[in-house]
């Protein structure tokens, strides 16, 4: 992108998002999957911007289309392919790589996906494959685990989540680079945003981080306009400033809030309909009135921005105090929001570590059972078949997790014990006959 302070702004924006601080740290493979398809997208650029050295270019473009495939599908492939068709388009249908280059992408491309989903196919067959392919047609077509949600989903997502990048993006999608190359790299980081999140909201499934993809050009965007303000220190207009106080103070007041309710639940817990969200509640998080300070210093950082007038200082000031804000809450706040979540289901099934048994979920989806029990792939094609495992002939302990609210279905159940219930979780064995 040629200038250099251009990349630190981007930097200092993608570092001071909230989504894109606090996802990184969360462990899911998504940040990974997003990272590989940007590096492919990018190096096609830079494959079409020079014909030298245009095989390595195309058979690095291949590696991290690869890399995506193996991450998280072939819904990589399919983005890519949106992306570049809407570009070449965009520009009057002009051509954008070589047949031999193409082919190179496609050649290692291949070669890299085949180094897990060959050998697979060779020594088990093609189960996995077609699983896989009709798992990834279900999420797009249907409502899949409870996750249907309007088309719009995404956008307030993005508006909200994203913040304060997500103003800045706003006015940036006006901006015009006097650097061909600027303008340029622009035109295809706004391509890749709009094919992102317009196939994510035609997708059925909607969960927060499937428009991930979206955060790198909607946070280059928004570099591309604190630069602009940095440089020439231009006035903001009065509705971008409206919109960084309404969010930043609102997401501020709301962290710096959320300690004191904890604290004080019992005088409000009786208002909540929800019986699992209030078992929930019961659990001893143990907040502090010191873990607000991460709403504070959002607040702080909102404020000197509306007050101040250098952006040269304001901006990356904000950032930095998002950053920090996000810190404080990953490293204060996350962890006991997780007690009150999910830590009694998480304990149970760390405590079924090397137990031969089967544990599972009824009545809710998690992947926790596998993850925290350390349970290795069953030879028992049955194990996973939540029927079987209520009602058929089992050869092993059974332990099911279920909410509060399928407590007297299992009760109900022949055969089951019912060793627990904590926090709105309740824990059941099986022993076989």
């Amino acid at each position: 992108v040629v200038d250099k302070t251009l990349a630190r702004i981007w930097v200092t924006i993608y570092l001071g998002t909230f989504v894109t601080f606090l996802y990184f740290k969360t462990g899911i493979i998504d940040p990974w999957f997003n990272l590989f398809i940007f590096l492919a997208i990018y190096h096609f650029y830079l494959l079409t911007q020079t014909t030298q050295q245009a095989w390595k270019k195309a058979v690095t473009v291949g590696v991290f289309l690869g890399l995506a495939v193996l991450t998280k599908g072939p819904v990589a492939i399919l983005i890519c392919l949106l992306t570049l068709l809407t570009i070449w388009l965009v520009q009057g249908r002009k051509k954008l790589a070589s047949f031999s280059s193409l082919l190179t992408i496609v050649g290692s491309t291949f070669i890299v996906c085949f180094a897990w989903f060959g050998v697979d196919l060779v020594k088990n067959g093609p189960r996995f494959i077609i699983e896989f392919i009709e798992r990834q047609i279900a999420i797009f077509s249907t409502s899949d685990a409870g996750h249907g949600q309007p088309f719009f989903y995404h956008w307030v997502v993005l508006l909200i989540g994203c913040f304060p990048a997500s103003i800045f993006f706003i006015k940036g999608l006006g901006h015009r680079s006097t650097n061909p190359y600027q303008q340029l790299f622009k035109v295809w980081m706004t391509v890749l945003f709009w094919v992102t999140l317009l196939l994510f909201s035609i997708v059925k499934t909607k969960i927060v981080h499937y428009s991930s993809l979206c955060w790198f050009p909607l946070t280059f965007i928004a570099a591309l306009a604190a630069y602009e303000l940095i440089e020439k220190n231009k006035a903001l207009h009065i509705g971008y400033k409206i919109g960084i106080a309404f969010l930043g103070l609102l997401l501020g007041l709301v962290i710096l809030a959320l300690p004191f309710l904890v604290m004080y639940k019992d005088a409000w817990v009786h208002l909540v309909d929800d019986d699992f969200a209030k078992a929930n509640l019961q659990a001893q998080a143990n907040f502090i009135w010191i873990d607000g300070i991460a709403g504070l210093l959002l607040i702080v950082g909102v404020a000197q921005f509306l007050i101040r007038k250098k952006y040269a200082k304001t901006i990356p000031t904000l950032f930095a105090c998002v950053g920090a804000c996000c810190f404080f809450t990953a490293t204060l706040i996350t962890p006991k929001i997780e007690a009150i979540s999910q830590r009694a289901n998480i304990e149970f099934f760390k405590q079924r570590q090397g137990e031969d048994c089967y544990v599972e979920t009824f009545g809710y989806k998690s992947y926790a059972q596998h993850y925290y029990s350390k349970k290795m792939p069953f030879t028992n094609k049955n194990a996973n078949d939540i029927e079987w495992l209520l009602h058929g002939k089992i050869d092993k302990p059974t332990y099911i997790s279920v909410k509060v609210n399928s407590f007297v279905y299992m009760d109900s159940l022949p055969g089951f014990t019912k060793l627990y219930h904590k926090n709105g979780f309740g824990f059941y064995k099986r022993m076989p006959q």
